[in-house]
């Protein structure tokens, strides 16, 4: 028996799967390979794949499709400037390319059921799509928009990002009633889709490879604080800088001997030169292929952002390995966590920095911490569990679609952010 044909369409290469959303994608499709579905991954590729990806790649699909990928650079910087007038958002509109639709229309035609990876993909479906279809959401796009703008301390900066909110939040509503299903990551996402937008969605928990983030009891040791990030993300650049200004040296003050490690790829350079003029105890490791060995000797992990969306995958992350953390509650925001008990919750500098001496200094508060979100995330947040949940939403979508449904009114005077 023929199983039905599941066509993936991402905008972005998924490996190596070194940020937030990479991993999370990675996480569904491992779970959906060799189940219900016959899965083709669709995505722009770099035009040699290396054998070791090669094998990765087909352990998230039974078949690999994509287009060339965009090359970065002074010119593609150019082709976002040049987007500033666009009707739709920068950031959607260069993940658009004559070869990039013209690859996902031809797969479509083959395909019994149609997902999108991001709302960024929505940009590369044919206008009519006849074809079931969901629509994985990471994040409340338009929410990162507004928090990027509230944040912003330049009046032009500040203009740009709340231009680009007014036009990712239209492309956001339009795109959501495009499909027969919706996913969101978190509670608070699908609330927002629903009062913003009139939307409703299914939930899937944020999932993490439990065997390979294998608990680590917490450890004796220097005073070492992490941080593990793709410090090319401007709400990551963002959250560093905030912390190093503002919570780090409250921190030192107290425990001189205190280090601060950056753990992910491509960290800002002015971030980095910086870092090293003013002589702060930071240390940036730049691309890793594992963070594990950089977290053995960690004694808290903090999350100190400030803007961003969807949920974060890190802290989980850190939470399964056994590393007890202190987070902003946006950069806890939607995981269903709760402070005292799994985390510790701070938004000030002063009741950041505090925070941190807590777990510095008191080895049971780090004990009791580090075993109680493990056994939260053993329990509810298995990577493997994310595959079977996506997969039964996926099913309904093709058995009954739903987007009539989906689309509601929503309430007066209510708007993403």
């Amino acid at each position: 028996m023929r199983r039905p044909r599941l066509l993936f369409i991402s905008p972005r290469y998924l490996l190596p799967a070194d940020m937030g959303g990479k991993i999370r994608t990675a996480h569904v499709l491992k779970g959906l390979k060799g189940g219900h579905f016959d899965v083709t991954l669709i995505s722009p590729a770099p035009p040699v794949i290396p054998d070791t990806e090669q094998s990765e790649l087909f352990a998230l699909c039974d078949r690999f499709l994509s287009w060339a990928q965009l090359p970065r650079g002074p010119l593609h910087n150019y082709t976002r400037l040049r987007y500033l007038v666009a009707r739709e958002p920068v950031s959607v509109v260069t993940d658009w390319s004559g070869a990039a639709a013209r690859a996902v229309a031809s797969a479509i035609a083959g395909a019994d059921l149609v997902v999108a990876d991001f709302l960024h993909a929505a940009i590369l479906l044919p206008e009519k799509l006849e074809k079931p279809s969901v629509l994985f959401t990471h994040n409340v796009e338009a929410e990162i928009f507004a928090r990027h703008a509230e944040l912003a301390k330049n009046p032009i900066t500040r203009r740009i990002w709340q231009s680009q909110w007014q036009k990712m939040r239209s492309f956001e509503a339009k795109s959501l009633r495009r499909f027969d299903g919706v996913v969101a990551v978190s509670e608070r996402d699908r609330a927002t889709f629903q009062k913003a937008y009139g939307v409703a969605a299914a939930v899937i928990p944020t999932g993490v490879d439990l065997d390979h983030f294998a608990f680590h009891p917490p450890k004796e040791g220097p005073p070492v604080v992490a941080f593990t990030a793709s410090m090319d993300s401007l709400a990551n650049i963002d959250g560093v800088r905030w912390f190093l200004d503002k919570v780090w040296p409250l921190i030192v003050a107290e425990v001189p001997g205190a280090q601060m490690r950056v753990i992910g790829r491509n960290p800002d350079p002015g971030l980095v030169a910086e870092t090293k003029r003013r002589g702060l105890t930071c240390h940036f490791t730049g691309s890793v292929k594992d963070v594990c060995p950089y977290l053995e000797d960690v004694q808290a992990y903090v999350i100190p952002l400030r803007a961003g969306g969807g949920t974060r995958i890190k802290a989980f992350e850190a939470m399964a390995y056994g590393l007890p953390v202190v987070s902003t509650s946006v950069g806890i925001e939607g995981l269903g966590v709760t402070p005292e008990l799994h985390y510790l919750n701070a938004d000030s500098p002063e009741a950041f920095a505090a925070s941190v001496l807590r777990l510095l200094r008191d080895p049971a508060l780090r004990w009791r911490l580090s075993l109680a979100a493990r056994q939260l995330v053993e329990e509810n947040y298995s990577s493997r569990k994310v595959g079977r949940v996506f997969e039964d939403i996926c099913i309904n979508a093709m058995q009954k679609p739903f987007s009539e449904s989906l689309v509601q009114t929503p309430a007066r005077g209510r708007s993403a952010a």
